[in-house]
């Protein structure tokens, strides 16, 4: 147990039971009465955003999260299997961890992955990833107005709009997070 003066931005709790991230942390001091801690907090399950008002000496639950990079071997059926990659050990994980952003894992990728107790609560992607293109339509001559884009298929089967020049075979980097076209992979 900790003193709420002791949070910290980053810090991982507990916090009526659930598990919170500490995005923000203010300190007030009014003219009349005790000083608080105003803090706000992202529950790390549903991303809802709490806050809460905490006396400077009201005890909280900092729990302790070891994070690691693994390497993402396959998919099996709503899990990811996932190994570490200094112990070889193999882990199964829920898909949900990664969000909208799993459709653009691959197999071999390296992702970062936090375990509190044993139990996995976080996913993290690389913040951009390349892909193949092995569908688009062909850009027609003439047809360059500026920032035009095409639909095209990636060889894991997402979908995204790229620019006219790109062709079928060409690879691709991609964000993540949006899921939108960076630049032509080198």
């Amino acid at each position: 147990m900790a003193k709420a003066s002791e949070i910290k931005v980053g810090n991982i709790l507990r916090y009526n039971g659930e598990l919170v991230i500490t995005t923000e942390v203010l300190h007030r001091t009014p003219g009349k009465g005790g000083a608080f801690y105003l803090d706000k907090f992202r529950n790390i399950k549903t991303g809802r955003i709490v806050e809460a008002r905490l006396g400077t000496d009201e005890q909280v639950e900092i729990c302790r999260v070891e994070t690691n990079d693994y390497q993402y071997l396959y998919e099996e059926g709503d899990y990811l299997v996932i190994m570490d990659n200094t112990t070889y050990d193999q882990h199964s994980i829920p898909k949900t961890l990664f969000g909208p952003q799993v459709k653009f894992l691959k197999e071999g990728m390296n992702v970062i992955v936090s375990f509190e107790s044993e139990e996995p609560i976080m996913g993290q992607m690389p913040n951009s990833v390349e892909l193949e293109i092995t569908y688009t339509e062909p850009a027609v001559k003439g047809d360059t107005s500026s920032g035009a884009m095409k639909n095209a298929t990636a060889d894991n089967g997402v979908e995204i709009k790229v620019p006219l020049f790109i062709n079928q075979g060409d690879k691709i980097k991609v964000d993540t997070r949006t899921g939108e076209y960076i630049e032509r992979a080198k």
